[in-house]
């Protein structure tokens, strides 16, 4: 090897560990903030399937994004005075042909999907199925229903480096995890776009079903690689939050869930505008700055995680 070979390893070497400290998972904002209570109560969790991370723009009501997602969004938001509920809207990999399809749609904590949604049929379905709260009878979109636990990492590199950094690593480290092991439920993994709390990086949100049937999401927050396998023996397989990570979860207020986590270090103060300051009550794009705002029309209770059955394998939603 010559120096310039020499030179080119440890160049590369020093600007990946420049990297890791100032957006991976060794930066210095890392266990600063406490967690719980940083995920506003909303009612439902709508993911579209579309595209990957480095296509997805920077908001997803940009201009410049593509017509289905920032169609949608709009939808929602027209019919804000309509639908019931609080709604979250956020993107998730999708592909061609493959089993997680451009234009699906997954719906929690409905556990549907919608297949193939274009955006000349983004009115009649949101009509359909979010302000009549019935299947879109006006369409030809394939509904099935979905089973075992599925994770969503941020990953959104457009939106916050941190992100886009952590996000990739967490994604990779899950498949290599299920992978190894041998475990009782189907768990499906996928990048996603902005879910609010770019300083909580990484960022994720485990879906699951719980015994009557219908599912909770919960939101971790300054997850590394090295807490992949607690989250997949604790929180999938055991059905037990992981505190010291845990923001929040679907349909309820964390802080009156549980109490701080315990973090390496904790500061008082959350400032996010994506996650604990946004409008209470609000449809939230979640790629976006801004909320798309309808007033929420019920509290939804809490509820405990299940201990649940069947079979796991890793695949792609």
């Amino acid at each position: 090897m010559n120096s310039s070979d020499s030179q080119s390893i440890n160049g590369g070497s020093t600007n990946a560990s420049t990297a890791d400290f100032n957006y991976g998972f060794r930066r210095p904002e890392m266990y600063k903030t406490p967690l719980a209570g940083t995920v506003d109560a909303y009612d439902r969790h709508v993911f579209l399937c579309y595209r990957n991370p480095e296509n997805w723009p920077h908001s997803v009501e940009d201009p410049e994004s593509d017509p289905l997602p920032r169609l949608l969004a709009a939808a929602l938001k027209s019919n804000n005075n309509s639908i019931h509920g609080k709604i979250r809207l956020t993107m998730c990999e999708g592909s061609d042909g493959g089993e997680s399809s451009n234009g699906d749609i997954l719906i929690f904590p409905d556990m549907i999907k919608y297949r193939g949604l274009t955006h000349l049929d983004v009115d009649a379905f949101v009509d359909d199925v979010f302000v009549k709260g019935s299947q879109w009878a006006s369409g030809t979109v394939e509904m099935e229903m979905l089973n075992g636990s599925y994770v969503f990492v941020c990953c959104h590199k457009n939106r916050d480096r941190r992100c886009g950094h952590c996000g990739p690593v967490l994604v990779e480290r899950f498949k290599e995890e299920m992978l190894l092991r041998a475990t009782k439920h189907q768990v499906f993994v996928s990048p996603c776009s902005h879910i609010g709390g770019h300083q909580y990086a990484g960022n994720l949100i485990i879906f699951g079903p719980r015994l009557e049937g219908k599912c909770e999401g919960h939101w971790y927050g300054y997850v590394t690689p090295n807490d992949v396998p607690v989250l997949l023996d604790e929180h999938i397989e055991k059905g037990k939050i992981m505190e010291r990570l845990w923001r929040g979860q679907m349909g309820s207020d964390a802080s009156k869930k549980l109490g701080e986590p315990k973090l390496q270090e904790t500061s008082a103060g959350i400032s996010d505008k994506g996650s604990s300051g946004s409008k209470a009550g609000a449809v939230c794009c979640s790629d976006a700055d801004g909320v798309c705002c309808l007033e929420r029309n019920e509290a939804i209770g809490e509820t405990n995680l299940r201990e649940g059955t069947g079979t796991k394998r890793l695949g792609r939603l």
